[in-house]
């Protein structure tokens, strides 16, 4: 875990992840890797680096705020809520249990705040 102590700074943009291919019975298309970094936990919220190449794979989410630093993707949900186009600057909110697939067309990273 790369520490981010009370007073320091992490480039998030060019942190180094350790990454790992899309189990299959995720992977829908191509073939897509995540890869994650946990920075710091206060109040019962974590907050965290996560990067996934292009290709397409399903997720359920977790409660989660997210804000996309660079690349683009789709979010579609099997409930029935719009499709979201995410890029960079983007800021988006996950409903616990929302069963998704993403499909990432140029590199997505984001820094994610999420429950502990």
């Amino acid at each position: 875990m790369t520490e981010l102590a009370p007073n320091s700074v992490v480039r998030a943009a060019d942190l180094d992840l350790a990454y790992e291919a899309v189990p299959d019975e995720q992977r829908v298309d191509g073939e897509p890797r995540t890869g994650a970094a946990a920075l710091a936990g206060f109040h019962g919220v974590e907050v965290g680096v996560w990067e996934m190449t292009p290709g397409t794979a399903t997720d359920v989410e977790v409660d989660e705020v997210f804000v996309v630093l660079s690349g683009s993707a789709t979010v579609e949900f099997a409930g029935g809520s719009p499709t979201l186009h995410v890029g960079a600057g983007d800021v988006v909110r996950l409903a616990a249990g929302a069963a998704t697939t993403w499909t990432v067309t140029e590199t997505l990273r984001k820094i994610y705040l999420t429950e502990q």
